[in-house]
């Protein structure tokens, strides 16, 4: 995700404004906090961060479903049967980069500074390029935890 994409509440309200949605409190932040963490988040995790007792868990998934249909945000991992949805930079992002998912923590984390060749094969390219890549281990986080 690019760093110039907004973070702050007024900015998501006038880009949420501008693709013709709502800004309701819950929309934005949802976005907000996807955008500031720039990570994958499962549907459960989003409550989580938000506090449950705001908003309702359907409320929050109506919106991450909203987010996704005009490509402000996108499914990033559906690894272990978990949906996890991350910000995208614009309603034109290409999301080239692989996630990492870990066996211990159930985090996913953006790999966005891992480069990923592309396959010499044109027609293998072409699908490589819409192809989701996700490595599953143990995030350094619990590595260092069990060392």
């Amino acid at each position: 995700m690019a760093d110039e994409t907004p973070t702050d509440r007024a900015s998501i309200r006038l880009e949420l404004r501008g693709l013709g949605l709502r800004a309701t409190a819950p929309r934005v932040a949802v976005l907000q906090l996807l955008r500031k963490k720039r990570r994958p988040f499962s549907h459960s995790e989003v409550v989580e961060a938000l506090g449950d007792d705001e908003w309702d868990r359907a409320t929050i998934f109506r919106n991450l479903v909203k987010l996704v249909s005009v490509k402000l945000a996108r499914i990033a991992s559906q690894m272990g049967g978990v949906t996890r949805y991350e910000a995208t930079s614009s309603a034109q992002d290409n999301h080239l980069h692989a996630h990492f998912s870990c066996k211990s923590c159930k985090t996913v984390s953006c790999l966005v500074d891992t480069e990923l060749s592309l396959p010499v094969d044109e027609n293998w390219r072409s699908s490589f390029a819409n192809a989701e890549v996700q490595v599953l281990g143990v995030c350094p986080d619990c590595l260092a935890e069990n060392a």
